[in-house]
């Protein structure tokens, strides 16, 4: 697993010729608070913003992406 550096802090990357690339959003909220990080991601995935942003990047790389299912949940 590869490493970016962000404002000083390492975050993990892994990423491949196919594009199945991941960044750790763990890393990326140890920087708000790393003892409790796992509050931030919670946080994270309670703002609608989030959940709008995850479904459109869903809709334009997932070619398996439910979209109906994905509405079922939004709403």
């Amino acid at each position: 697993m590869d490493k970016l550096i962000v404002r000083g802090t390492e975050v993990s990357i892994q990423w491949n010729i196919e594009r199945d690339d991941y960044i750790s959003l763990t890393d990326i909220a140890k920087v708000k608070d790393s003892d409790n990080h796992i509050y931030i991601i919670q946080n994270w995935m309670r703002n609608r913003n989030t959940i709008e942003f995850l479904g459109v990047w869903e809709s334009l790389y997932n070619p398996n992406f439910n979209r109906v299912e994905f509405d079922a949940l939004r709403s």
